[in-house]
């Protein structure tokens, strides 16, 4: 694959080189001969805007970014653009994936800017931030502006004009709102609620949550655009593997991503996400995180057996056996370095235009594979037949065209088309070679070749996973190489880690969750090889990892002290499309504390635990990891977690209406929400959220009609004030009693869910 850092659409060198030209971010060495006056992050950059009064504009992306790429060519290629830039602001270039620290801090105000301005956070890249020189604190956030007002968004040089205005004619207010901004994102990424008791059933809650948002038909959870959330399937893969509804949710996940074009079908590996509902159209970039973590779901799966036969653990799946080895494969042919050390993402576009590389017409497929019957076999097993899925939106004139997608399960296609599954398997694999190597011959998507420690320890512990389980030592051995390189690639002066690599240079210091992943490298190690020598490293980084970066107040903080000039240092419990370092370190501990018996992990997990706990009970499906590491530690480690009764604060009460009917067992609940909250309707369009459930424990079921609730920003549904709920028991005993969740919100933030019991 083409590893030139330089995007090949942005750079004609039209422009003599900026100061980017010096750094190693393949992100920042795209924009390096843009007419913009860019400025790395940094204390030169700083000092200037607050020397000449001028706001920053702080520009983040990374180099595979489809959208940042579309900003760059529009704008800051532009030429009057590039004028305003540098005439009214002193433009800054991030690299979010070098420098997360920064990139959190500021999408978190986005999201809140957002919350505030439109009613439902949102955010995404490139990340636009207009900052203040003098706190840091920004006052305007957006993501990407068009050259000509569309979206709904004006044009990018009208908001430049009209933000440099504000701040020369409006400054009290822009300072206002900027350390409205800082307060709420303070809030937010330093929240630090009171300790309060943490038991099983709030993973059991979290589990319910995530049922509830589940699309059963399609798999994953929600709509367009759908990401695969591979830590929503290890929470629930983690405590209630066994649960029928949760086998049927993982398995249907896996599969539909597994046969849709979300999957390289003759690559291997997973794009980014898909931007319809059916996994079909893929956002085309790859990114190394997704699919280290994918690799591991699907071969845990391949052992138990959870897509063939669902509700049947243990009898082994063939299919996620291969999605797990190709996803492997995928990585060490097209992502390694020479020292076997891997890169951090494909680009999704060619010559400006997304999936170029990727693509087919029929007519393409006929000229690859020329044999009559094995043409007709591609052509209906990838879904020719049905017509073309792909037009790109950007360019309507380009013909439509087809991204390739599995008509089902490898069996079920077999059947489809009469073969036995040998067969079918024997000739599908004639023509993936053939398509492969006609797409190799095409021009390819750039490569960040930058090498990050963290990535790096998901994918090390992912190949150690997947060569456990399914008896592969050739990539428990790949992942040993990888590991000793970056202990000899990253290793800074003073023996810290560093968190980014490019050829020869070694810079930035490592992040908590460059720790945290690459002592879950070492301990996937350890558990394949059985050998000490991992153990030992992984209890070194761990100690290391606790001494940079330990919270006082319980917890780790995600970036080392004084390591930025922000007015926040942040510590995330929350997990996304990356794990948060805070629940990948409580799993760690646990880990240690199996291997080795040591009592330190032991009062680490304690102290972590205390200190995380009023986060973990407000937002337990985010806090993912740590929400899983907590049903672990009630079973592993019961000691560890935090006891007592958790406070009421009176924002939610429920009573039963009237008497229940006893025939029917019909009866009705009131539930009061205090004035300026909200609770989270049963189903409230985020999967992030707890909605409204009620349950019968101790004996008998229940049926009850949710209301709708009402709209709240976009696409969420909330109740306010008084509802009232119409429910029916059956076969209820002495001892059933009514269990109600919720989780109250005002518009800043949403508390701790719980349940109440109405006898």
């Amino acid at each position: 694959m083409q590893t030139t850092p330089e995007h090949p659409a942005a750079h004609a060198h039209r422009h003599p080189a900026n100061r980017l030209a010096r750094e190693t971010s393949p992100y920042l060495l795209q924009h390096a001969h843009n007419p913009v006056d860019w400025y790395p992050w940094g204390s030169e950059a700083i000092e200037r805007a607050r020397r000449e009064g001028r706001p920053l504009f702080v520009s983040i992306g990374y180099a595979t970014c489809y959208w940042c790429h579309v900003m760059e060519r529009e704008s800051f290629e532009d030429e009057a653009t590039a004028r305003l830039l540098n005439d009214l602001y002193v433009p800054v270039k991030v690299d979010r994936e070098q420098r997360p620290d920064i990139d959190d801090v500021f999408m978190s105000a986005c999201q809140i800017y957002t919350r505030m301005t439109e009613g439902r956070a949102s955010g995404g890249w490139p990340l636009s931030v207009f900052v203040d020189p003098e706190t840091l604190k920004p006052f305007y956030v957006g993501t990407y502006f068009p050259p000509t007002a569309a979206y709904g968004r004006p044009s990018f040089s009208q908001l430049l004009e009209s933000i440099d205005d504000a701040w020369k004619h409006r400054r009290p207010q822009v300072t206002a709102q900027a350390n409205r901004i800082a307060e709420l994102v303070t809030k937010e990424l330093a929240h630090a609620p009171a300790p309060t008791a943490l038991d099983a059933s709030l993973a059991e809650r979290a589990v319910e949550a995530l049922l509830t948002y589940h699309d059963r038909h399609n798999g994953g959870f929600g709509g367009a655009p759908k990401f695969p959330q591979p830590v929503y399937l290890e929470l629930l893969t983690g405590v209630a593997w066994d649960d029928p509804a949760v086998t049927a949710c993982v398995a249907t996940t896996l599969d539909r991503m597994a046969s849709g074009g979300i999957f390289d079908q003759i690559g291997g590996g997973f794009h980014r996400y898909a931007v319809d509902a059916v996994w079909g159209v893929p956002h085309f970039e790859k990114m190394l995180y997704d699919n280290a973590q994918l690799a591991v779901l699907y071969a845990r799966s391949a052992v138990r057996g959870m897509g063939a036969k669902p509700g049947e653990p243990g009898g082994g799946d063939s299919y996620h056996r291969e999605i797990a080895e190709r996803i492997a494969a995928y990585v060490l042919r097209e992502m390694r370095d020479g020292d076997g050390t891997f890169f951090s993402a494909q680009d999704a576009e060619v010559d400006a235009k997304e999936g170029k590389s990727y693509v087919w017409r029929s007519n393409e497929v006929a000229e690859v594979v020329s044999d009559p019957s094995l043409q007709a076999m591609a052509l209906r097993m990838y879904g020719f037949e049905g017509g073309t899925n792909f037009q790109d939106p950007h360019h309507p004139g380009e013909p439509a065209s087809n991204v390739l997608v599995l008509e089902g399960r490898p069996e079920a296609v077999a059947r489809g088309l009469g073969l036995e599954p040998a067969v079918f398997a024997e000739r599908r694999r004639t023509i993936d070679a053939a398509l492969l190597a006609a797409r190799a011959k095409r021009k390819q998507p750039i490569t960040d070749d930058k090498i990050l420690t963290g990535w790096n320890g998901l994918m090390i512990a992912a190949l150690a996973e997947v060569g456990e389980r399914l008896k592969a030592q050739s990539l428990v051995d790949a992942a040993v190489r990888a590991a000793d390189a970056i202990d000899r690639r990253m290793r800074a002066p003073d023996g810290t880690l560093f968190r980014a690599a490019r050829g020869a240079t070694a810079a930035i210091p490592a992040f908590l969750e460059d720790y945290a992943f690459l002592i879950r490298g070492r301990i996937a190690l350890a558990k394949a090889t059985k050998e000490a020598a991992h153990i030992a490293r992984a209890e070194q980084l761990f100690d290391e990892g606790v001494r940079l970066f330990r919270d006082p107040r319980g917890g780790f903080f995600d970036s080392r002290e004084g390591a930025n000039e922000l007015f926040v240092r942040g510590r995330s419990v929350t997990d996304g499309a990356i794990p948060g370092g805070n629940g990948t370190m409580l799993l760690n501990a646990l880990d240690l504390l199996a291997l080795t018996g040591q009592p330190r992990y032991r009062a680490e997990l304690t102290r972590t635990f205390a200190g995380l706990s009023g986060i973990i009970a407000e937002e337990p499906v985010q806090a993912t990891l740590a929400t899983l590491a907590l049903w672990r530690a009630a079973r592993e480690a019961p000691e560890t977690l935090p006891r007592g009764e958790a406070k009421d604060d009176g924002l939610v009460r429920v009573e039963r209406v009237g008497e229940a009917d006893p025939t029917s067992g019909a009866f009705r609940l009131r539930i009061t929400i205090a004035a300026g909250f909200h609770i989270n309707a049963h189903e409230p369009g985020d999967a992030s959220l707890i909605g409204l459930t009620v349950a019968l424990r101790g004996g008998g079921a229940i049926e009850v009609d949710y209301p709708a609730g009402e709209p709240y920003g976009q696409g969420l549904r909330v109740h306010r004030g008084t509802i009232e709920l119409a429910c029916r028991a059956k076969d209820r005993t002495a001892s059933s009693r009514i269990e109600v969740t919720v989780q109250p919100c005002d518009d800043a933030s949403c508390r701790r869910p719980r349940t109440i019991v109405v006898e």
